[in-house]
């Protein structure tokens, strides 16, 4: 695949060794720095000296911490392509996941697409087991499934239901809004099985919350996010319900097909494949 043809975007705010692991992880698997547009969101520890080091073909420094939103935003517009792989910085990425990922969107004709992924602490060889699954996994597809630790979005997303909520007070809602609007103008996504991801577990957003003063249980949602929405409290639940049915059923037929699911958590050395994502 012609790295023309997509540009990667991540958000940083401190968490320097898992910005690292990650960059570590992209050079392993051939990525080209040059396709990485990386925002800093006036970070205090060792990120920006680290960044300024790399290749990469778009920085930018941000004199303060301006949310998701307005990054994500900032990255995608600055390095432009077909495809803007959006994602968490506390990744890890296995081999083929960019071609595998865009293929299999072209493939069903999907604007958005995320990859199948492992959360929680790296325990097990994660080269050994990415290579098993995309090709285990490799035809499974979630039509409607989606997550924002890793999406693909094709150019035309931009056009017909604009970028990211641009507001730093949203604290990670960014994506509810923005999945809520592509809904809305009926653009199809998905998830699929061909490529893989670890993630550590949203490492940003729990410093952010812990500097907050917040639990880590506390959920994104508040009455001003809620609002953004324009739905009635009673539209919100039926829509939760519906999306924890799906889930339920798409986690049922992996496992009877599969042995596995597109969503494993390490818990006690093991994995546990879950619904919720």
């Amino acid at each position: 695949m012609k790295p023309e043809k997509y540009a990667i975007t991540f958000a940083c705010y401190n968490q320097v060794e898992y910005t690292k692991k990650c960059i570590a992880s992209m050079i392993a698997h051939g990525v080209d720095l040059s396709r990485l547009a990386i925002v800093d969101n006036a970070s205090s520890d060792e990120t920006r000296a680290y960044l300024e080091t790399l290749p990469l073909g778009a920085l930018i420094l941000n004199q303060d911490n301006l949310g998701c939103g307005v990054a994500w935003n900032q990255g995608a517009l600055a390095l432009q392509a077909e495809w803007t792989i959006v994602m968490n910085n506390d990744v890890l990425v296995s081999a083929n996941w960019i071609e595998n990922l865009i293929e299999t969107a072209e493939k069903h004709n999907l604007k958005v697409i995320s990859p199948a992924l492992i959360e929680g602490e790296l325990d097990y060889d994660f080269e050994a087991f990415s290579a098993e699954a995309s090709s285990k996994m490799k035809d499974a597809l979630r039509l409607g499934g989606r997550h924002a630790v890793c999406m693909a979005i094709h150019r035309s997303v931009w056009m017909d239901v604009g970028y990211f909520q641009p507001v730093p007070k949203l604290l990670g809602y960014e994506d509810t809004l923005f999945f809520h609007e592509v809904a809305k103008a009926g653009i199809a996504v998905g998830m699929t099985g061909a490529s893989w991801l670890h993630h550590y577990g949203s490492m940003t957003l729990s410093l952010l919350k812990q500097e907050r003063g917040l639990s880590q249980k506390a959920g994104l949602g508040s009455r001003y996010n809620y609002k953004l929405l324009n739905q009635s409290w009673l539209a919100r639940k039926i829509g939760k319900l519906k999306r924890k049915k799906q889930l339920k059923a798409w986690k049922e037929a992996e496992l009877q097909q599969y042995g596995m699911t597109m969503h494993g958590v390490r818990e006690h050395g093991d994995f546990v494949w879950v619904a919720n994502i």
